[in-house]
């Protein structure tokens, strides 16, 4: 029995005890879907790189390496809010939410948000606002293929409930920060719905964060619904320590004419593994992920993606870079399937990467699976090293072979931070970049988390 096996049996077997506490507040259809969870999950198990979405990331030494804990209640203590964290750009007012560990923070601050909009925990939706929990919980994330998916469907009991009623637009970013935080290595598992009803707008960022040198594993699950002519603007901050591992799996299911824009920032963590779906289910619909990873030591971070062109006159971009450095690893398995009914699609993926090192690897397999003729689609990846011309011309004007080098790949990030609608987010994310790529671990600068002694 290899070790995930091993782990697989011992993850069935937490469930199994512990599943009284698990469902103590669960509505019966939550108790059902966890159930049909725990089936998938024994049948899939977890995934190994006989897996062609995970061929490229080996989770073994990551989900096997130490023992972990796990957190079946919140943990009974308040902090000042204001202590724990700040937001260090003035120009840049945001609804804050705080996630701690497994558990939506019930301390948090009431935010001044439009009339109809709901931001709240998870389990509170569940009972509170059972009618629209009911219609999309569980409905975008497919748990009979995605084993991750089933897994955290299992363990989860809370995270972040987000409902925009329709034509409603919050001009305030609202900016949820998940934290890390414990005495023991600990196993997190966080949930989260967001539901953006037709013509609602709204401006979303999630921070990444943890307060200790502590090991966590954190298996988390997003599922995004936006109604017709909704429009999401997702950015997400990922800056945690090396001894963390984090998967990530978003589902994102759009209405017609619906605009989703996607930014991802891996900046620290000793595995990262993001998993984005899309299902374009409306005409007009249009999607864009972009994603930027750093990764040095002997850090690994993949990126898969699977957008499904379902409708017609649908259009999608995918633009996804990565730097890398001593030994660490990339990867990237990115799929666009285009359905039989679904003409006049135009898709778009590209996958460029930079090795710093000889020992830095990466994998990349862009993919088209495409059932209609009508369609304008293209797929590309490079894999290379910094621009040696470049770099002799950069040197010629009298500047050092470092901030030479530290140019380059600044310039060859900066692609994907200019996407960032948000000028002040994007000012600050340039400074954390550029911290970064100088080996420097940045805290965010959008939300300066210190733990006071």
């Amino acid at each position: 029995m290899t070790k995930l096996e091993t782990l697989q049996e011992e993850l069935i077997e937490l469930y199994n005890n512990n599943s009284g506490n698990l469902t103590a507040h669960d509505i019966p259809f939550i108790h059902e879907y966890r159930n049909a969870a725990l089936e998938s999950f024994k049948r899939l198990g977890i995934p190994t790189r006989k897996n062609e979405s995970y061929k490229y990331t080996n989770l073994e030494p990551y989900l096997t390496g130490s023992e972990y804990g796990y957190e079946l209640a919140p943990l009974n203590f308040e902090v000042n809010l204001d202590d724990l964290f700040h937001c260090d750009i003035p120009e840049l007012a945001t609804h804050i939410a705080l996630v701690l560990n497994d558990f939506f923070y019930s301390h948090n601050r009431p935010v001044n948000l439009p009339e109809g909009v709901i931001l709240c925990s998870l389990a509170e939706a569940a009972t509170k606002y059972p009618d629209i929990f009911k219609k999309h919980f569980g409905k975008y994330a497919d748990i009979n293929q995605d084993s991750m998916a089933a897994l955290s469907t299992m363990f989860a009991q809370d995270g972040v409930f987000l409902y925009i009623p329709e034509n409603v637009v919050i001009e305030t970013p609202i900016q949820i920060i998940n934290v890390g935080y414990s005495l023991k290595n600990l196993r997190i598992t966080r949930r989260n719905l967001i539901v953006a009803e037709s013509g609602s707008q709204a401006s979303l960022l999630f921070c990444d964060h943890t307060l200790c040198a502590k090991s966590f594993i954190t298996n988390s699950l997003t599922e995004i619904y936006l109604g017709p002519n909704a429009n999401i603007d997702f950015n997400r901050l990922q800056n945690e320590n090396s001894n963390s591992s984090q998967i990530s799996n978003i589902f994102i299911h759009q209405k017609e004419y619906s605009s989703f824009s996607g930014n991802t920032l891996s900046l620290h963590g000793g595995l990262i593994r993001n998993n984005t779906f899309v299902k374009l289910d409306g005409e007009g619909a249009s999607n864009t992920l972009n994603g930027l990873f750093l990764a040095d030591g002997t850090q690994h971070m993949a990126t898969f993606t699977n957008v499904h062109h379902a409708k017609p006159h649908c259009t999608s971009n995918q633009l996804i870079k990565g730097i890398i450095n001593d030994a660490a690893t990339g990867a990237f398995n990115g799929k666009i399937y285009v359905d039989k009914y679904a003409q006049k699609t135009q898709a778009y993926q590209r996958n460029n990467n930079i090795l710093l090192s000889d020992q830095a690897k990466m994998n990349t397999k862009p993919q088209l699976e495409i059932y209609n003729d009508d369609v304008k689609c293209s797929h590309g990846a490079t894999v290379g090293q910094l621009d040696i011309d470049a770099l002799f011309y950069i040197r010629s004007r009298g500047i050092g072979y470092d901030e030479a080098k530290h140019l380059l790949m600044y310039a060859f990030a900066n692609e994907v931070i200019s996407t960032i609608k948000l000028e002040v987010l994007r000012e600050r994310i340039i400074e954390m970049v550029d911290k970064r790529l100088r080996g420097e671990l940045s805290v965010c600068a959008n939300c300066n988390i210190s733990q006071k002694n």
